[in-house]
């Protein structure tokens, strides 16, 4: 079934185990509707259901209701929604802080080294992205990055309009905050090019790699698929961001040390990556007895 033709019509939203119904969503209306379990596989709503929703939906009913599933309504509106929006909400905050962040340059004297704050917490976007495939998909992960993406343009908008409003007389701050402003503004447009090419990356070697692996091996997926990832992003932001106000030789030295720190991140990355998951799979996906 092509997936661009999925769910024009309907959308099971779960399963009511009590009485065999499965909970079915017009998407035109928004109206919700329960259909028995024998009536709907025989129905054409059956026929616009995606393939998870219709393998779920046959599971059920060949199981007497006792296989769960991803659509239990008992579970699945709450925790495991509630765990998304966490994940998206700590995607966008760690994403926009070290954006802001990125505007500053350190130089950390012990190591002779020039980075920007964010270096060190932007990795764990990787991970984030990397429990939202893993416990939700790859088409749920690409919705985040987009949020975040469109958030992110949201904001480099607005901070653009207000360092074109009319500042008041005799404010000392108003031209060194319109001097920070364009400069967070390029930043913001530097880390959106990065972020939705590296977190695209991202996601696709991970679900590629879960593939080949046939789901083993997570480390692999989670290693590799930021490894590759950190190397387009820091290569992409740093030319964007820096290009032109600081010499070529500076700015590659600031990709190589960025780099650097995120493989740092990537190796240590794998070791939440399953303690999430394990969490995810024992508080979050775990399914009440029909």
């Amino acid at each position: 079934m092509d997936d661009a033709a999925e769910n024009s019509k309907y959308k099971l939203l779960g399963f009511e185990n009590s009485k065999s119904l499965a909970v079915i969503m017009v998407i035109s209306t928004g109206k919700v509707i329960r259909i028995k379990l024998s009536e709907l596989l025989k129905s054409e709503v059956l026929d616009n259901l995606n393939r998870s929703e219709i393998k779920d939906v046959y599971r059920k009913f060949y199981s007497g209701g006792t296989a769960p599933t991803a659509y239990e309504v008992n579970d699945r509106h709450e925790r495991s929604w509630l765990t998304y929006v966490v994940l998206n909400l700590l995607l966008f905050a760690l994403y926009i802080f070290t954006n802001v962040a990125a505007t500053k340059l350190i130089y950390l004297e012990r190591f002779d080294v020039v980075v920007t704050p964010g270096v060190f917490l932007y990795p764990l976007t990787f991970l984030i992205v990397d429990l939202l495939n893993e416990s939700y998909g790859f088409r749920l992960a690409r919705k985040a990055i987009l949020f975040a993406f469109a958030s992110n343009a949201l904001i480099i908008i607005l901070l653009s309009t207000t360092s074109y409003l009319p500042g008041l007389a005799g404010w000392k701050l108003d031209a060194p905050f319109g001097e920070v402003m364009g400069h967070v503004s390029s930043v913001l447009i530097a880390s959106s090019i990065s972020f939705l090419f590296s977190e695209y990356l991202n996601s696709c070697l991970l679900c590629k790699i879960k593939e080949l692996t046939n789901s083993r091996f997570l480390f692999l997926r989670v290693f590799f698929s930021t490894f590759f990832a950190v190397i387009i992003d820091s290569f992409i932001f740093c030319s964007i961001a820096f290009y032109g106000t600081m010499p070529n030789s500076e700015i590659l030295s600031i990709i190589y040390i960025q780099i650097a720190i995120k493989m740092c991140f990537a190796v240590f990355n794998i070791f939440p990556a399953y303690g999430a998951r394990y969490l995810f799979k024992k508080y979050v996906a775990v399914v009440p007895a029909a």
